[in-house]
């Protein structure tokens, strides 16, 4: 008889997890609070625009790929790929802007147009960058942080200096052009962390960006979880949604199910697809393996404000993707890690997918989606959202150039009160928690819980670390971990991708 795996949560991990595991011949079921699957990343749509409520950049494609090969599918059996040209646009104060166009070559030349000599400092750094996404993907991110011996190889030995050196220092070792190093010093934004506090060997994520390119799902990220939904169901994974988990049971040291809408569900193997935090909330106290003074002392990566606007016009001078850098980048950081509050003059990011996606917008219109880092945590209001769109808006039509205020159809807000409530995210954080040096793999919050046994865990805030890719991979990595303790003979290209 299969053993009966209870899931709770709905996103990129969780999904990725439940295949695996159906693909095992486990009975697997998913419990979603919200009325859609997809944890943050869900959708919105309201009088004909659609908007991606979360995720919004789609890197690392090779993941993907992996993903869908493992059950031999591919990409294409569910949704259909576009790269984008440019990836995206970055502003700067000058009003001034830089295309990242969709082939090394082309950056190049941006590049060398900026700053005289940058090309061949910029090659020389891609290929390290290379290197080390080519070590990352194959070496490291496929281990399910149990040892820090899983760090040790071949390679790492050999790049150990990487480790304790950090993307800024790297960066502003060849690059003085502020522009250049606000461009190179981004990806790793995606991580969670200033770049000052960021591993040297990070960035592989400029890989990421110049080398493998910013794609786009036709109909939006969305696509990628009703890809992963059909999947799952076609695999055997029972999805139930509005299914609050109120408490994960235990006996005698087991985790033996879940209680869910004040109903008991029995369940051989608890799985945690959650806000690793509030999963533990979810535990009677002694067996929880954090304290909050723990969770306290971690890094996490930002919280955000999003709004989700509708222009009843099409805009001009902005691309698919848009990063406004034409504030202190280093003054925004400092509001958001060293002394949190609401910056007074923020970074922030918009995309516009109706640009390259007709299906997203109504004729003649445009859906603008627009998000400001924030510090987790921190106090927030409709008066705060409102004064912060205002100042945004108001940069966004300056730097492009044209008046929108009096085009906005309907906006709609997402921020820290929205995150906790939505998806009990720990202080409201978007991201989880941010991969420093001593955040990185055996130094993240496990898989496995250490006190229940058969309870597991998988998403941003365990290995490997924030972002998509990394939530499918850690998906697979709990779903090995599984497999391991049950002696499963026959397994899935768990280790290696």
């Amino acid at each position: 008889m299969s053993k009966k795996i209870a899931i709770i949560g709905s996103g990129f991990s969780s999904l990725s997890a439940s295949c695996y595991l159906a693909q095992l011949g486990y009975e697997v079921t998913i419990y979603e609070k919200n009325s859609t699957v997809g944890g943050r990343a869900r959708q919105l749509k309201k009088e004909g625009f659609t908007f991606d409520i979360g995720p919004s950049w789609y890197w690392m494609p090779d993941v993907f790929e992996s993903f869908f090969n493992d059950f031999n599918t591919t990409v294409s059996d569910f949704y259909i790929l576009d790269k984008l040209n440019p990836a995206y646009k970055v502003f700067f104060e000058d009003k001034n802007n830089i295309l990242i166009e969709d082939t090394l070559e082309k950056i190049y030349k941006a590049f060398e147009a900026e700053e005289k000599g940058s090309s061949e400092k910029l090659k020389k750094f891609i290929n390290t960058a290379q290197n080390n996404y080519d070590i990352a993907i194959k070496n490291l991110v496929y281990r399910p942080g149990v040892s820090p011996l899983e760090l040790v190889t071949k390679e790492t030995i050999q790049r150990v200096g990487q480790f304790f050196s950090t993307i800024s220092r790297e960066v502003r070792k060849d690059f003085k052009n502020e522009k250049l190093i606000k461009i190179l010093e981004f990806p790793v934004l995606f991580l969670g962390a200033k770049p000052s506090d960021t591993p040297a060997f990070y960035s592989f994520m400029n890989y990421a960006d110049f080398g493998l390119g910013t794609w786009h799902p036709r109909g939006g990220m969305y696509q990628v979880i009703l890809g992963m939904e059909k999947l799952a169901k076609s695999l055997g994974v029972k999805i139930q949604t509005n299914a609050t988990v109120e408490k994960i049971t235990v006996k005698e040291g087991t985790a033996s199910g879940i209680q869910v809408n004040s109903e008991k569900i029995d369940a051989d193997i608890v799985l945690c697809g959650a806000d690793y935090h509030h999963g533990e909330t979810l535990l009677d106290e002694p067996y929880r393996q954090y304290s909050e003074k723990y969770w306290e002392k971690k890094t996490f990566a930002p919280s955000s404000l999003l709004f989700y606007v509708g222009f009843s016009k099409k805009l001009k001078n902005i691309n698919h993707h848009n990063l406004f850098f034409d504030t202190d980048f280093d003054a925004h950081a400092k509001d958001i890690y060293d002394d949190p509050k609401w910056p007074e003059e923020p970074l922030f990011y918009a995309n516009f997918t109706s640009l390259t996606d007709s299906s997203t917008a109504p004729e003649g219109s445009e859906n603008g989606f627009f998000l400001i880092p924030l510090a987790p945590g921190i106090e927030d209001n409709e008066e705060l959202r409102e004064r912060y769109f205002d100042k945004i808006i108001t940069r966004f039509e300056d730097l492009t150039g044209q008046n929108v205020k009096n085009n906005i159809i309907f906006k709609e807000s997402f921020c820290v009160k929205d995150f906790i409530k939505e998806y009990n995210s720990y202080k409201g954080n978007a991201y989880g928690m941010a991969n420093t040096l001593l955040q990185t793999a055996f130094l993240r919050p496990k898989l496995k819980s250490k006190k229940v046994q058969n309870l597991f865990f998988t998403g941003q805030l365990t290995v490997p670390g924030p972002g998509v890719p990394p939530s499918l991979i850690s998906g697979k990595l709990v779903a090995g971990l599984i497999a391991a303790q049950f002696n499963k003979t026959k397994e899935p290209k768990l280790i290696t991708s």
